[in-house]
């Protein structure tokens, strides 16, 4: 198991022009070598080490080392794109604000900081670790880093490979969350974790963005680069907090099993109008399946995805289908009167909950029509 620990560093005035000479450095060898990536194809690290290597090492004034981490980010980055034989392969511009890839053999953690190349010599960088880095220090082992830069703060992000927790024995418990723009998610067990205020502030920011970008001014355009990145934070903070009260409650409910909704191609299911749509697409309910997903690995949980279909109209009593009107779902079949969201949360429970073992984890819900 990986994880990603922030180290945020405290480099003196002569350390940070080394450090932002090395980015410098850094990024334009990796514009040295897309053109090889895109002329052959490659983006294996080891036949790209062939083609390009020497040519980068004499034009370039990094280390053997930083060569070779430069070709591995520029591996990294066309990976990413996932392209296939018939895709034509894009130039990636890596500008100087990129990150610097360090591997163990560029940097070492140490007592009074962490010594990292430059283009000079090692310095070695004090730094401030918390007490929530040191207990990941403590039981994992430091794999590669990445070097940034944010609002004039040098942060080095540490990737720690970490023992696999022991799995949770399986009990058959199922917590199953349903998510939605009102309710930013609702469990089986009946929470409701209220989206009003996030969509509140989301709106707040979006209508400022319009009146910033619609002014033009020099002052309008300063005050959205400070703006810029806020409502992102906020979201992921929002997003970070949620996940961690659902895990835990899937913990203290002695549930061994998460079930999420399957929400792949969403986006392009949406039709509603422009203002609705505007709104939705930028609704972040994959960031929070993955922080879900992460924190409960971490916790020894399992995570399985569901077919949502149907789970907001069928009961998840008798299996009908019911009327849902807003945040009221009742069913005439069996008269039962629900919140609409806990409802579809309990329905894609029993999908897991009832699902043979032998079919995967992902089954298309089971529906009955009232006679």
């Amino acid at each position: 198991m990986k994880r990603t620990v922030s180290i945020k560093l405290n480099p003196t005035t002569e350390q940070s022009k080394a450090l932002e000479k090395l980015r410098n450095s850094f990024n334009a060898a990796c514009n040295l070598i897309v053109p090889y990536t895109v002329e052959n194809r490659c983006w294996n690290r080891v036949a790209l080490h062939h083609l390009c290597y020497y040519q980068v090492r004499e034009t370039s004034n990094l280390g053997s080392q930083m060569v070779c981490n430069a070709i591995h980010k520029v591996c990294s980055a066309y990976k990413v794109l996932g392209l296939k034989k018939k895709d034509d392969v894009p130039v990636i511009a890596f500008k100087d604000k990129s990150s610097v890839h360090f591997d163990k053999r560029t940097y070492t953690i140490k007592d009074g900081g962490i010594s990292l190349y430059t283009l000079n010599k090692r310095i070695l960088v004090s730094c401030q670790i918390g007490d929530f880095q040191k207990a990941y220090l403590k039981k994992g082992v430091a794999k590669e880093a990445e070097l940034i830069r944010k609002r004039n703060t040098w942060y080095f992000n540490l990737v720690l490979d970490l023992p696999d927790p022991s799995k949770t024995e399986p009990n058959g418990k199922v917590l199953g969350i349903d998510m939605g723009e009102n309710n930013l998610a609702t469990t089986s067990n009946g929470t409701i974790h209220g989206g009003g205020s996030l969509r509140h502030q989301r709106d707040k920011y979006l209508a400022l963005r319009k009146r910033l970008q619609s002014n033009g001014t020099q002052s309008s355009k300063q005050l959205l680069k400070k703006v810029s990145g806020k409502e992102s934070r906020h979201v992921k903070h929002v997003n970070h907090v949620v996940s961690r009260l659902i895990v835990n409650e899937a913990i203290a409910s002695d549930c061994d099993t998460i079930a999420l909704e399957s929400l792949t191609n969403i986006r392009q299911r949406i039709k509603a109008n422009k203002r609705v749509r505007s709104r939705l697409h930028r609704w972040s309910w994959y960031q929070l399946q993955q922080f879900i997903e992460y924190k409960a690995e971490e916790a020894g949980l399992n995570v399985v995805y569901v077919n949502p279909a149907y789970t907001s109209q069928t009961c998840s009593n008798c299996g009908s289908i019911g009327q849902r009107s807003k945040h009221r779902f009742s069913c005439s079949n069996c008269g039962s009167q629900q919140h609409s969201d806990v409802n579809a949360s309990r329905n894609i429970c029993r999908l897991v909950e009832s699902a043979d073992s032998s079919t995967g984890q992902v089954t298309a819900p089971y529906v009955r029509l009232a006679s």
